[in-house]
């Protein structure tokens, strides 16, 4: 019945105009609130969003299209195959989401998969554990700013490694039992010229940064109108009499909410008040589950690329489940007695006043150094190629 009802496109118009009706009359009710929270999006943007993806955009690019991806999948075949069941190349988009963070992963198996260096259904098992959180977010935004603990942070970013290879097991099932031969070989690739790959991969990147950019805004502004039009806070306390038996009041539903549309606003609301271990738990599902406004990012890369967003989506409410539900065992087997430190209260405030030399310099550094583990990779299966023959 709800699907006669919502699937119509008169309805899903009706909806969508309501929505956009409302949007406009918070606007006109909070102005100031508004440019306010557009300024907040608008310096994470330009001092962490930019710099900390920018370099790591550039370099997937051209991980795929210098062919360093191909190189990479020779070697490690025989791990990603058993394992994933994908081809060795994908290991390239694995490697830099663990790395780059949200959505460089992704974006790179979309990459993979439009150079032909995977197949579709390899490429939609991708895209479901792929896209993570980078090591610099978790450990220093999350353990060390929001929690005040550098072993937390630690703790999370290794189970966020571990329920993303166990997605990645679940979707190895995903598809036909019997693959076509052509899914198993080796798959023809045409390597571009440093110039023409270089040119693309920087206008390119731009071209992602700037998308992202705007997602990040936007939803930076409907997040704080939410709020304060009291639809944030009805959400919660009717999702709380639902959850009431799991032991989350309304606070804690509406931090979840939060978490739900965007990620760092979610995690910096853990800092007040609850366990460490229900703050950690909460913290690990939200950075599996990424958000709306990081899926939207993802969604864009999506759109011209002929790929589904169901393997995705359910990937990322496995990854944020599957996330929770190992720090809540680890943490009954070892107990974390530290209390939550509130060191960061207004974390996105303080996310944007980072210095952006120091930030840039940092994301080029890790940079270089993951692009110098391909060229050896590459390298390497070079030579041995060269002997073989």
């Amino acid at each position: 019945m709800w699907r006669r009802i919502f699937g119509t496109k008169h309805t899903r118009d009706l909806l969508l105009g309501g929505a956009l009706a409302l949007t406009t009359l918070g606007f006109l009710l909070f102005p100031r609130e508004c440019v306010a929270a557009a300024r907040t999006g608008l310096e994470l943007c330009y001092n962490v969003i930019v710099p900390s993806l920018f370099p790591f955009f550039v370099l997937s690019s051209l991980v795929v299209d210098l062919g360093f991806a191909g190189y990479l999948g020779r070697a490690l075949e025989g791990v990603m195959r058993p394992l994933f069941r994908v081809g060795g190349p994908c290991a390239s988009a694995l490697a830099l989401g663990f790395v780059g963070g949200y959505p460089v992963g992704a974006r790179t198996a979309i990459s993979l998969y439009q150079q032909g260096l995977c197949t579709r259904v390899e490429a939609q098992r991708m895209l479901a554990f792929c896209n993570n959180s980078g090591p610099a977010f978790i450990l220093g935004v999350v353990g060390a700013g929001v929690f005040a603990d550098s072993q937390v942070g630690l703790l999370l970013y290794l189970v966020h490694l571990l329920a993303s290879c166990l997605v990645g097991i679940l979707f190895r099932f995903y598809g036909p039992r019997r693959e076509p031969a052509s899914a198993h070989s080796a798959p023809t690739f045409q390597v571009k010229r440093f110039s023409a790959a270089f040119t693309q991969a920087v206008t390119g990147a731009m071209g992602s940064a700037l998308s992202i950019c705007a997602f990040v805004i936007v939803f930076t502004v409907v997040l704080r109108l939410l709020a304060l039009s009291g639809v944030l806070p009805g959400t919660a306390l009717l999702l709380s009499r639902l959850l009431g038996p799991l032991g989350l009041d309304q606070a804690w539903c509406q931090k979840l909410l939060t978490g739900v549309v965007e990620l760092t606003s979610g995690v910096t609301g853990l800092t007040q008040g609850g366990t460490l271990a229900g703050s950690v738990s909460m913290a690990a599902f939200m950075l599996g589950w990424a958000g709306v406004s990081i899926h939207c990012q993802v969604l864009s890369f999506l759109a011209d690329s002929g790929l589904s967003s169901g393997t995705y989506l359910v990937g990322k409410l496995l990854h944020g489940g599957i996330s929770a539900a190992l720090v809540w065992a680890l943490t009954r087997l070892f107990p974390l007695s530290a209390p939550v430190g509130a060191v960061l209260s207004e974390q996105v405030d303080d996310l944007a006043r980072l210095d952006l030399p120091t930030t840039l310099t940092g994301s080029v550094a890790l940079c270089w150094c993951v692009l110098l583990i391909f060229f050896f990779f590459a390298l390497f299966c070079g030579r041995r190629k060269k002997s073989v023959l």
